[in-house]
């Protein structure tokens, strides 16, 4: 393996740690996966918005941040690669959507003194699938809290996230996962697995599952 750090990201519902988990026991890799269920703001958040915001990005950023700087600081002799289920940089995308204008200024001074003492990963797995496919994993993993998410939400972070991997510094593969199922379909997974062993430049590079 060509990678020391891989990240997957994608859309609420997208099966971000679906596959991260199904590819660190493919891979024998370390899985760092994202602890959403501590953040005692979430809940809140969905139904009151606009007060709980600022409080529930701010949570995640330093939850994030701490669990990457322990993760990656450790180095294992049988692990070589790390596969985590979500980008550093979340955190100031979601903020964008959720966050007033003056909010998201003071968020984004924080995050930038933060983000500089993290280490970026060198390849990012991208899963993109349609609202409408978002919103019946949404159903289906039947997390109380995200059952109202409305669709204006999702689709505006879709957009956000496009707007943004655009200009990343390092390649990302672009899965359409409006039909994946990296759990009960074999070779779903290993069209990935073997994309992993090619070697890639910075931008977009699409790939398809049969």
């Amino acid at each position: 393996m060509q990678y020391d750090f891989i990240t997957i990201e994608g859309n609420i519902g997208a099966g971000k740690t679906t596959l991260a988990t199904a590819l660190s026991k493919k891979l024998n890799a370390r899985l760092v996966l994202e602890a959403f269920a501590d953040n005692p703001f979430l809940p809140k958040f969905y139904e009151h918005p606009q007060q709980y915001a600022f409080p529930l990005e701010l949570f995640f950023m330093a939850e994030r941040y701490k669990q990457l700087q322990e993760l990656l600081a450790q180095r294992s002799i049988f692990q070589k690669l790390t596969i985590s289920d979500y980008l550093f940089t979340k955190s100031l995308l979601f903020a964008k959507v959720t966050l007033s204008e003056d909010e998201y200024k003071l968020y984004q001074r924080l995050f930038e003194i933060v983000q500089q003492q993290l280490v970026q990963p060198q390849l990012l797995i991208y899963l993109h699938a349609p609202v409408r496919k978002l919103q019946e994993n949404i159903k289906k993993r039947q997390r109380s809290y995200e059952q109202k998410i409305p669709d204006d939400y999702l689709y505006n972070i879709q957009e956000t996230y496009l707007q943004y991997i655009k200009q990343l510094p390092f390649p990302i593969l672009f899965i359409d996962a409006s039909h994946a199922d990296f759990i009960n379909t074999d070779r779903h997974l290993t069209v990935i697995i073997d994309a992993l062993d090619q070697t890639y430049d910075r931008g977009i590079h699409p790939i398809y599952l049969p």
